[in-house]
């Protein structure tokens, strides 16, 4: 049963099965980074928040429940619908295009979670950019999460089956033409599945470019969580402070 699109993210995110292989996300680690992002960055008590790409909600719920006012945006409907279930007079979710200006400037906006570099129109990275500087005030700041291309490509694991909820999700890694792709095939019931996860294999260098077009100054680069020293080789993360 073939369930891939030529926008996969649109499909696969949108799928139960997403939720299911990714059940077990680290929701601590995500509360700390974003204590420890909004305390570095001295967001006040009530400054809006743009969460974009949020998925099902989990970094702009507990942001919210710090006392900001947030709203997340995201292409899965299904996402959406989940996440809006924890909806309050700030906290706000809707079904958006990140590639497209929200008409609200926010102190903030967050892209966590390496959720850039999925679309098959390159031109639509640069877009997004824009998107951001649009939708910032002018003393807000940026903030995209990225994986660290280097990191991954020297710790890869090819081949790997995981099962959760008594599913076998069978995970083949590689890279291919410029991109990071992760192939997923398994059985529920009777049904066969098979999706895949794409994304462009983007290096400072690349974002560097990337932000000069978008005429975005980028401030500070941090390499984990904890907002340490980037470290091309040993990073696992590629996390970039602009306005």
């Amino acid at each position: 049963m073939q369930k891939e699109t030529n926008t996969w993210f649109k499909s696969w995110f949108d799928t139960l099965y997403y939720h299911i292989l990714y059940k077990d996300r680290d929701y601590t680690e995500a509360a700390q980074f974003m204590d420890k992002l909004t305390a570095y960055l001295n967001l006040p008590v009530g400054a809006e928040i743009l969460d974009l790409a949020c998925g099902k909600g989990r970094h702009s719920i507990y942001l919210n429940s710090l006392g900001f006012d947030v709203t997340g945006i995201d292409l899965s409907e299904n996402s959406i619908e989940e996440a809006s279930k924890f909806s309050n007079e700030r906290l706000h979710f809707e079904v958006h295009n990140m590639c497209v200006p929200l008409g609200k400037k926010f102190d903030a906006v967050f892209n966590l979670f390496t959720s850039f570099g999925y679309f098959e129109d390159e031109a639509d990275n640069l877009k997004t950019l824009k998107a951001i500087k649009a939708n910032l005030k002018e003393t807000g700041f940026g903030v995209i999460d990225f994986l660290n291309v280097d990191f991954v490509s020297n710790n890869l694991i090819p081949d790997e089956i995981k099962t959760v909820d008594n599913i076998d999700f069978h995970i083949h890694r590689s890279q291919q033409n410029g991109y990071i792709i992760k192939e997923i095939a398994f059985e529920d019931g009777a049904e066969k599945y098979f999706f895949t996860e794409k994304v462009k294999a983007l290096r400072l260098k690349d974002f560097e470019l990337l932000f000069k077009e978008a005429e975005i100054d980028l401030l500070e680069i941090y390499g984990n969580y904890k907002l340490q020293k980037f470290e091309t080789n040993h990073s696992p993360r590629l996390i970039m402070l602009f306005k």
